[in-house]
């Protein structure tokens, strides 16, 4: 064998990426012409005389992380922290930095390798647009459910491999200026599998696009649902396909959804298949169970091309299949479309469902609190503010009362003034009603959950009032 520091080795190395060469017949030592290697042999030709050692097209090549093993069994290696990687379908060696700068996209066979969750984010989201909701989620374990190991141990493994709390990335955005709400799964995390904590951050992303008027935009990879999760995981699916009958069909609003490889199980039973618009990427696996399982239901062969995104959208399943270069193109042009419609019908949210309790809603009641309480400190101890039973039914002595309040808060401490003694003041009744000819009256039901405040616990709704 020849060793490593001698120029020889860089001899064969070079030979390697030449013309194959046809191997020699092996011929011993004491040959005529053959030299022997020494620290101390005179200078050596650069004529390789053995065989050479390449890989025949025909085997398939080596792993060099296997190889790296010695033959023992490793574990799955992460190859696109490296500099190289091999494309699945046609073996091709890629080299990363070029490969993201294609969208993870083969330059050999033009088949599309998986995406992470944050890559899709920048891919169709524009620069500095991206704000993330519902970041803190984390799933439990409600069942205490163990396998080959506990699932909380799985939920810590996977957190650490990706960085996420769950498989699934949700926020706002703009696509070419457009406002969106997207939510993008990540297949990295146990598979891309839908827990609940996957169903309340979808579920959350769309009542907050019906709640603003938002196209609801999902991009599917996962392998179903989480078994570790049982009952809990399969009620996402219509907890999450409810909130999109609220999206759809009451608030007419959009939704497109984008299936990638591989969108399996449960994910496609529900909300991979709900779409407006569905679209699929070029050679994506699409289905409910798989090959095999159908293949042993049915005793019968199935199709090469069964469950791909070009034979679902042969047998009328999909709308488009669009290739991951021109994808946010294509979205962009979509939505300009359906916003500009002339004959779009105008929605309407179901009563009850308006004002929903979200994480974006809490935070504007608790700022615009602190705001009025800021503005509006009166002599009453409640920031200036009166409070009525009911917004739909004030009285004028209320209404009177918050008037004193507001905008003479030194006068009094807060007491209500008599209805006799402002209608016998000729001066008092016309200046209230140039005030309220010339203000406006904001209304903010007190929630004491919202507001840190104690409550009885079948206390009637208040609502608080001010002038603006």
């Amino acid at each position: 064998m020849l060793s490593a520091g001698t120029s020889r080795s860089c001899t064969v190395q070079r030979g390697c990426h030449g013309p194959k060469l046809a191997p020699a017949p092996f011929r011993p030592a004491s040959a005529p012409g053959r030299r022997s290697v020494s620290a101390e042999a005179e200078p050596v030709s650069p004529i390789v005389s053995g065989p050479i050692s390449v890989n025949p097209s025909a085997s398939p090549a080596l792993d060099p992380v296997a190889a790296a093993a010695d033959g023992k069994a490793a574990k799955a290696v992460d190859r696109s922290k490296g500099l190289w990687t091999r494309c699945d379908k046609c073996g091709t060696i890629l080299y990363i930095k070029h490969l993201k700068e294609h969208h993870h996209i083969c330059f050999g066979c033009n088949y599309h390798l998986k995406m992470s969750s944050i890559e899709r984010v920048n891919h169709l989201i524009d620069p500095g647009t991206w704000r993330p909701l519902d970041e803190t989620l984390s799933p439990v374990d409600p069942l205490e459910f163990t396998d080959l190991k506990p699932y909380t141990d799985r939920i810590k493994e996977a957190q650490e491999k990706t960085g996420l709390q769950d498989g699934v990335r949700t926020g706002t955005g703009l696509l070419h200026g457009i406002p969106v709400a997207l939510g993008v799964m990540d297949f990295t995390y146990m598979g891309g599998s839908m827990g609940s904590v996957v169903g309340e951050k979808l579920t959350r992303l769309i009542e907050y696009a019906t709640q603003e008027g938002m196209p609801v935009i999902i991009v599917c990879t996962s392998g179903g649902a989480r078994m570790q999760e049982g009952i809990f995981s399969l009620m996402q699916m219509a907890k999450i396909s409810g909130a999109l009958h609220l999206h759809q069909n009451c608030a007419g609003l959009l939704y497109i959804a984008i299936l990638t490889s591989p969108t399996t199980g449960g994910v496609t039973a529900s909300f991979g298949m709900l779409g407006d618009v569905i679209i699929a990427e070029p050679q994506a696996i699409i289905g409910f169970a798989g090959r095999r399982v159908i293949e042993q239901t049915l005793q019968e062969q199935l199709p090469d091309d069964f469950q791909t995104a070009e034979y679902l959208l042969e047998h009328g399943l999909l709308d488009l299949v669009v290739p991951r270069s021109f994808l946010k193109g294509a979205l962009y042009e979509i939505m300009d479309f359906y916003r500009a419609a002339p004959f779009k019908q105008r929605g309407a949210i179901p009563f009850g469902v308006q004002h929903g309790t979200f994480l974006t809603t809490e935070e504007k009641v608790r700022r615009r609190w602190a705001q009025w309480a800021r503005s509006g400190a009166g002599a009453n101890g409640n920031g200036g503010l009166a409070v009525a039973s009911d917004s739909s039914a004030v009285s004028y002595r209320e209404l009177v009362s918050s008037f004193n309040t507001l905008l003479e808060p030194a006068k009094g401490a807060g007491a209500p003034l008599e209805l006799t003694e402002l209608l016998s003041d000729p001066e008092a009744l016309p200046a209230a009603m140039e005030l309220a000819k010339e203000s406006k009256i904001e209304w903010m039901e007190r929630s004491a959950a919202l507001l840190g405040r104690s409550a009885p616990a079948a206390a009637e709704p208040e609502y608080v009032f001010r002038m603006k």
